[in-house]
């Protein structure tokens, strides 16, 4: 049998999830997917598998660890902190042998700089709901250019929209700002909560970013501070919610050539990259 077909040959995953106890656990924002026409959509939304080393975070009972090799990923590494899920995933690396790796850790804490280079790096991955967000600002904010060279991820709908806002919309916030410094933001499309189980109370949203090679090199911790005081007083005109940061903002703001009196959301990404910039020379003296 062909290694294909022995992936195709393994147990239902309904079966899988019986057999090894795997009920979802909401405090590890476990959602599973099922359905494996989905699952391989999301693998090729990914892009070409063959020829690169994919990384999946919260595999599960490994929905999409199949469809990834399936639709030809090389190699796969799966990191999941559920340890109960080891067994399943261990069925799928002995029908392809030699093409999984299983690593039980926390990805939050995982070192992805310790991640084989010899093949481009794409991550594909069903994100646990309640570390999404802190994974994409770490795989985001860590030194640049990045070891991966896309991300194809799912988010709850709100958080997809969040990353991929434009200036003057109401999810336009720190996370866009930080997710398009430094990459193309796509959404490509929704996933409804009847595809998972147990399904969520919200419509979920695959996102693909590719990196920005050439992102201005503005000082991350910059960035962060610049954005967390203009949006975290978002009602009010920059040149009062920025004086956390300078006594006299609106000469700041003249010198970046931006107008005090518009609020965080009317700016652009690099609006607040000039801000970094300055804020950052001054601390520098």
């Amino acid at each position: 049998m062909s290694e294909a077909g022995s992936l195709e040959a393994l147990p239902p995953l309904r079966e899988v999830i019986a057999a090894h106890g795997l009920s979802a656990r909401k405090g590890l924002g476990q959602n599973f997917l099922l359905d494996l026409n989905l699952t391989r959509r999301i693998a090729r939304a990914g892009g070409p598998l063959a020829g690169h080393h994919i990384v999946e975070v919260g595999p599960g009972p490994g929905g999409l660890t199949r469809a990834l090799l399936l639709e030809g990923a090389t190699h796969l590494t799966a990191i999941e902190h559920d340890k109960r899920a080891v067994p399943a995933l261990e069925q799928i690396a002995a029908a392809a042998p030699g093409r999984l790796t299983i690593v039980e850790a926390d990805a939050l804490a995982f070192d992805y700089s310790a991640l084989p280079r010899d093949l481009p790096v794409r991550i594909v991955a069903n994100l646990p709901y309640n570390i999404a967000t802190p994974l994409l600002t770490g795989w985001l904010s860590a030194d640049w250019p990045p070891f991966w060279t896309s991300l194809t991820l799912m988010f709850q709908r709100e958080v997809a929209e969040r990353i991929v806002a434009s200036p003057g919309s109401k999810a336009f916030g720190r996370l866009a700002v930080l997710a398009q410094w430094r990459a193309r933001a796509k959404l490509l499309f929704d996933v409804p909560p009847r595809a998972f189980v147990p399904p969520p109370k919200v419509t979920s949203s695959v996102v693909r970013l590719e990196p920005r090679l050439d992102a201005a090199p503005v000082p991350v911790p910059a960035l962060e501070a610049v954005t967390a005081a203009a949006f975290g007083q978002r009602r009010k005109m920059l040149r009062s919610s920025l004086k956390s940061l300078w006594p006299e903002p609106e000469e700041v703001l003249a010198d970046a050539g931006i107008d005090s009196t518009l609020r965080a959301e009317q700016l652009d990404v690099d609006d607040f990259l000039r801000l970094a910039e300055r804020l950052d020379k001054g601390t520098r003296g």
